[in-house]
């Protein structure tokens, strides 16, 4: 099985982390606040961490379950603490009102990840075209 770190507390990190425990991986969660961490990987259960914001991530995968605005900044704050590590950027890049990106169309949020992160890092774009309470039923029977 894999060691996963989930960078975020919110809703998306909530189902990754669930699907990941019932899965039978190791999972760490991190985020700012200490606290929603805490609750989250308490929630989780089987076995989940709880990392300190800011100390090396103990998974191989870290995925950031971040607004989009906040990703960049925190892979750039991690840096060589993610080196070798795959690290998965769920984020849209969506304007307030979800009319337009909030950002180049020239570019996406995993390329601008992959100029701060490690040059061992592998930087993979993944789950933002699921809601999350889809995730949640997995797979359909059809």
């Amino acid at each position: 099985m894999s060691s996963i770190t989930l960078i975020g507390t919110g809703n998306m990190a909530r189902t990754i982390g669930t699907l990941a425990v019932a899965g039978g991986n190791t999972v760490e969660v991190m985020g700012r606040d200490q606290s929603k961490a805490d609750a989250l990987a308490k929630a989780l259960g089987g076995g989940a961490t709880t990392g300190t914001w800011g100390a090396i991530p103990a998974g191989d995968i870290v995925i950031t379950a971040l607004l989009y605005d906040g990703v960049v900044p925190v892979v750039a704050e991690y840096a060589d603490a993610l080196a070798g590590k795959v690290i998965v950027d769920i984020s849209n890049p969506f304007n307030a009102t979800f009319d337009g990106l909030a950002h180049s169309e020239e570019t996406s949020i995993a390329q601008e990840v992959a100029k701060v992160a490690p040059a061992s890092a592998s930087v993979v774009k993944a789950f933002n075209t699921i809601f999350r309470n889809v995730l949640q039923k997995g797979r359909p029977n059809v």
